[in-house]
């Protein structure tokens, strides 16, 4: 009976071990696993980075093409018409010249038509006016050159030096921008 139970406490020791084993290879097994499934969570987390970043990239490259394509838009609409506008302003000139040459005898005679070419002229710079083509008033003041072209100087003591005494040309801007400079006559003596 001792070898029984010698077998038993032998056998029974055997499959302790066995189960130990097993255990252990287990939980080694599930170390493993758990290894295997942080590398891979964080190789995910790093790709799902990238990815991330990259999206946001995308989009806010999307949002700068949008805003440059608005903003042309805008700029096209806005100065679309410059050209047209300004071969219109030879006809505002034109007028202008037509009233200019006008004498109190001419008034006098023809006034309806001198009264009907003032309307012409108003509704022209009304029009003018609201498509952003404004005329710039350079009389009296000092020479700018990103606005006017100066044509002829002349001797003026009393006033400073580049100082505009008469505009042959009118100045004209659409929205901000020059449309066409002026020709001007400044003083070159003075203070």
């Amino acid at each position: 009976m001792k070898d029984k139970k010698k077998k038993f406490h032998n056998e029974a020791a055997e499959n302790e071990t066995e189960a130990i084993m097993e255990n252990e290879a287990k939980l080694a097994q599930e170390e493993i696993d758990t290894d295997i499934q942080r590398t891979q969570l964080e190789n995910l987390q790093e790709e799902y980075n990238k990815l991330k970043d990259s999206f946001l990239r995308a989009m806010a490259e999307a949002e700068n093409t949008k805003r440059r394509c608005q903003q042309e838009i805008e700029k096209n609409s806005k100065y679309a018409i410059a050209s047209f506008a300004k071969e219109l302003l030879s006809v505002a000139d034109n007028l202008q010249r037509a009233l200019s040459s006008v004498d109190e005898n001419m008034h006098n005679n023809c006034g309806a038509f001198i009264e009907g070419v003032e309307m012409t002229q108003k509704e022209l710079f009304h029009v003018f006016e609201k498509f952003g083509v404004q005329k710039v008033d350079c009389m009296g003041k000092v020479f700018d050159p990103n606005l006017e072209r100066v044509v002829q100087e002349i001797e003026d003591a009393n006033k400073p030096a580049g100082t505009i005494v008469a505009e042959l040309q009118s100045a004209w801007t659409i929205n901000d921008r020059i449309l066409r400079e002026a020709m001007v006559i400044v003083t070159k003596g003075g203070k």
